[in-house]
């Protein structure tokens, strides 16, 4: 294996090759470039070798539905990576929003992010404790990117591998020394309920949904009571489970372009993504990236937005259907 150092100038030099075209017109020369995945060995090397501290951050990001009855807060005073902190994604969003964790404005996420520890030039490493071997984590590197900060990468295969792999995990937590960091939203990777109506018109832009099929389709239930199943006109399916392989791990660049080649995608056009609130959405913009396609845009609100203010003629469904 390559020593530490040679590691971290591999990583913080090299960005994903290939086309670099995006939906918006945010300088990408202007953002320190880095990995989106590391790997388990890389994030272990750099624990044992004491690296975690003001350049490099590790953040628990997990967040589950509530269906689950999961406490990831209380799950991560059991048991975390070693120098982890935890970001909570309903706490660092806009409280002011109807809808669940939304984006937060761009002085509330440097705040948050701030007193965890991380300043502009911190290195973050985002995971989750998810069966899927991501779920949240995506969503936070999205996060980091949308508010101008290219430092941020997923662990691949998230805390499944880590503790697959042997690695150790602690119930400790210090609190990191605070620092500053600077956020500047990229306004034009987030869209709004009036930007996909009006694609619905024009039908410039592809749109993807990565919720399961069934909810997709209308023929199983939406976790939340108030939600009926469905789609709006346009939108392209691709579960976001079908982006990892069996370990939890993001699959190969070729397997990828297949993915997206067989739903009918094509990467060289704009591409936004949807779920239901937001989180697995960004599954498609990190494997998009991965491509070499580094600007899909997210609708934020999503599904729930999407079904509590559409009219029914725009929410398509299989099943049980949306009365006026």
């Amino acid at each position: 294996m390559l020593p530490l150092f040679i590691l971290w100038v591999i990583l913080l030099s090299g960005a994903s090759a290939g086309h670099s075209r995006d939906c918006s017109r945010v300088n990408m020369a202007a953002q320190v470039q880095t990995r989106a995945l590391v790997s388990v060995q890389w994030l272990a090397d750099a624990v044992r070798n004491k690296l975690v501290g003001p350049k490099l951050r590790i953040l628990d990001t997990s967040w589950y539905l509530p269906s689950t009855k999961r406490d990831t807060r209380d799950e991560f005073a059991q048991k975390h990576i070693p120098g982890a902190s935890f970001l909570d994604i309903d706490e660092c969003s806009d409280s002011t929003s109807p809808y669940d964790h939304m984006l937060p404005t761009p002085s509330n996420f440097s705040q948050y992010v701030g007193d965890l520890g991380i300043g502009n030039d911190t290195h973050v490493v985002v995971y989750d404790t998810s069966d899927f071997g991501a779920y949240s984590a995506p969503r936070v590197w999205w996060m980091f990117r949308a508010f101008g900060h290219g430092l941020v990468s997923v662990l691949d295969g998230g805390m499944k591998n880590w503790v697959a792999e042997g690695h150790p995990v602690t119930s400790e937590y210090s609190k990191p020394e605070r620092q500053e960091f600077r956020a500047t939203l990229n306004a034009s990777w987030v869209k709004s309920f009036e930007d996909v109506m009006e694609n619905i018109r024009t039908k410039e832009v592809q749109v993807v949904d990565t919720r399961i099929s069934g909810r997709f389709n209308g023929t199983e239930p939406e976790p939340r009571e108030d939600i009926l199943p469905g789609h709006f006109p346009g939108a392209i399916n691709i579960p976001f489970t079908s982006l990892r392989d069996d370990s939890g791990k993001l699959l190969g660049p070729e397997v990828l372009t297949k993915i997206f080649k067989d739903a009918g995608v094509d990467l060289q056009r704009p591409l936004w993504v949807t779920c239901g609130s937001g989180v697995t959405a960004c599954h498609v913009v990190l494997a998009a990236h991965q491509l070499g396609y580094p600007g899909v845009c997210v609708y934020d609100g999503s599904w729930v937005e999407w079904f509590q203010r559409a009219s029914p003629e725009h929410i398509i469904s299989e099943g049980k259907v949306k009365k006026e």
